[in-house]
């Protein structure tokens, strides 16, 4: 696989803030557009191989930071405003946009790590895209994780995340080992729907979003590992049903049998997990064959 070089571009959310973004070229004839949309505090760096690898089978691929992420922050996080709704709403909807945008009749997909599963409901613009594959998605709540997990979890959003917060004025997740650091009002949003059994369709807060998610009507397929402790597969079908009108199914994957070898809820990105994204590949074009493009050649 020849190495496809990344070109470095900005994109404006729909509020004009400035997110930095790749754009990883189609080696070949292009056979579709697909958008990468990362885990909460995960830069788009740990999305590269697979990137590669997709550009390498013909896909185009954009892929991005949220705001207050990696390379899309400016300046300290203290004090700087950002929420899950303004990462899927404004930031990603604009992703969404401009690869829609650009001059192609190839189909627009999209790839979701855990919390991208969560935002393509929430899109404005969900019907741009022809097809949602999402790796980790689950309802975050820690009834779902086994005991062990439950405990840490605890932990962190009753004693570690609390006290980080008020010392910080943001979570400071790489402390914890976790990732970026994450703005205030995501660690709030997250920790509020986290105590919920559905995330946010169990908030009454959040009465609209189980319509935006009804609206959804793209396919999509859903795998989680049988070792991802924060979402197994229990905790994807509690979120999944919200996307109640859409068809889509999940594939539950057994890391030992497969013999991929440990998973998690981050190894669905790292090489060794290679033959997931292949299937995910295969996936598409199956999507590709029944469902036309939504949009025309600009």
């Amino acid at each position: 696989m020849n190495a496809t070089i990344a070109q470095a571009l900005t994109i404006h959310a729909a509020d004009g803030y400035p997110l930095a973004a790749l754009r990883y070229p189609a080696q070949g004839p292009e056979r579709a557009r697909l958008i990468v949309a990362g885990a909460t505090g995960v830069p788009q760096g740990f999305y590269r191989r697979f990137a590669e690898f997709a550009a390498s089978r013909g896909y185009t691929v954009l892929t991005f930071d949220y705001r207050g992420i990696a390379q899309s922050k400016s300046g300290k996080l203290r004090g700087f405003r950002a929420s899950f709704l303004d990462w899927a709403k404004l930031d990603l909807a604009a992703v969404v946009d401009t690869a829609a945008a650009q001059a192609s009749a190839a189909p627009l997909y999209m790839v979701g790590h855990s919390f991208g599963g969560h935002a393509f409901g929430l899109l404005p613009n969900h019907a741009k895209v022809d097809g949602l594959y999402v790796f980790g998605t689950g309802a975050g709540w820690h009834g779902w994780m086994p005991p062990l997990e439950r405990i840490r979890v605890k932990f962190m959003w009753h004693v570690a995340g609390p006290l980080l917060v008020r010392w910080k004025g943001f979570l400071a997740w790489k402390r914890l080992g976790m990732g970026e650091d994450l703005p205030l009002g995501v660690y709030t949003q997250w920790k509020r729907w986290c105590h919920y059994p559905h995330y946010f369709f169990d908030d009454p807060e959040m009465g609209q979003v189980a319509r935006d998610f009804a609206a959804v009507r793209a396919p999509i397929m859903a795998v989680n590992a049988a070792d991802d402790l924060w979402a197994p597969p229990d905790s994807r079908d509690a979120f999944m049903a919200g996307y109640r009108n859409a068809p889509w199914s999940g594939i539950d994957v057994d890391p030992q049998q497969s013999g991929i070898g440990a998973i998690g809820h981050m190894g669905y990105f790292r090489p060794h997990a290679q033959a997931l994204w292949g299937q995910a590949l295969a996936w598409f074009d199956g999507v590709g064959g029944q469902r036309p493009a939504t949009r025309p050649a600009l």
